[in-house]
């Protein structure tokens, strides 16, 4: 009796790519733009802070000589003032003393003296006028300064923020998922700007990796890979995975699926996510814990 033909069961439909990822707007433009706009407010910060220490000692240099020139120049101004009133009184006096012709020479010098004397105080009034105006002149440049760094900086805070609630916006979106062990992972990056925003996060280490088809595993993290086939249509791949020197082979898996295994560095599992299947090549990242056994 001849054996029953064996049933046909075709392949499983190869797994959905993209995922939630596609839904997603330009996120890796988004993290770059936080990134370099959080930069940009640090240094922003920072220079606004070292141009005001800046205005600040050039305020007070520049006040510093001018109550010194101008203590100088009040200085002569007085000396000049009360040697023309010690004048004036003198000259008064000989004018009431004196008589006739000589009374009336004493009573012009005494006019004289007066007006000197007169245009020697308009001379330092105005000359502590002008202080006073240079004075205020200064302290509204330093304003203004300030105003408009203060101003740049609360534009880029806002530019931030922004940024910022968009990104968080897009990792609320992200999915976990059961791995391959049945232990949930963390969130799945399907596409480099996910990675991104899992990167900004900052939960776990990611190294991403192009695996080529080779005789030698390769270096990825502190554990090696070695890619054994890969089925560029069906988007599913053989790697083998050496860590703590032992091998293990995660055969025929799905793209975006998580690939989970243990070592001795962690109690939480390593997870290896791959996005692309090419003809002989593999493109993805490890995932790793960030809090490790000391040993």
């Amino acid at each position: 009796m001849s054996a029953p033909n064996p049933v046909y069961v075709p392949p499983p439909p190869p797994p959905q790519s993209g995922g939630p990822g596609i839904k997603i707007p330009i996120l890796f433009g988004a993290v770059i733009a936080l990134i370099i706009a959080t930069v940009y407010l640090f240094l922003q910060v920072d220079r606004m802070r070292s141009d005001m220490a800046k205005i600040q000692e050039s305020l007070r240099t520049e006040l510093t000589s001018l109550r010194e020139t101008g203590a100088v120049a009040m200085q002569s101004q007085r000396r000049n003032i009360d040697s023309l009133k010690d004048e004036l009184e003198a000259a008064r006096r000989q004018a009431s003393m004196a008589a006739g012709a000589a009374k009336d020479e004493a009573n012009k010098r005494a006019e004289e003296i007066a007006r000197r004397l007169e245009a020697e105080q308009r001379k330092q009034q105005q000359q502590f006028t002008s202080q006073i105006s240079e004075v205020k002149e200064a302290t509204t440049a330093t304003a203004a300064q300030v105003g408009a760094v203060s101003t740049e900086v609360s534009a880029v805070k806002t530019d931030v923020a922004a940024t910022k609630s968009e990104l968080d916006k897009t990792i609320a979106d992200l999915k976990r998922t059961n791995g391959d062990l049945g232990v949930q992972s963390g969130l799945i990056a399907t596409n480099a700007k996910e990675l991104a925003a899992l990167k900004a996060l900052g939960e776990r280490n990611y190294f991403e990796f192009k695996l080529p088809k080779a005789k030698q595993p390769q270096r990825i993290g502190d554990v090696s890979l070695q890619l054994k086939r890969t089925d560029e249509k069906r988007n599913r791949f053989t790697i083998d995975v050496i860590a703590d020197d032992k091998r293990t082979e995660k055969k025929d898996k799905n793209i975006n699926e998580p690939l989970q295994f243990y070592t001795s560095k962690a109690r939480i599992p390593y997870e290896i996510v791959v996005n692309e299947v090419k003809k002989d090549l593999i493109v993805g990242y490890l995932s790793t814990p960030k809090v490790q056994v000391a040993r």
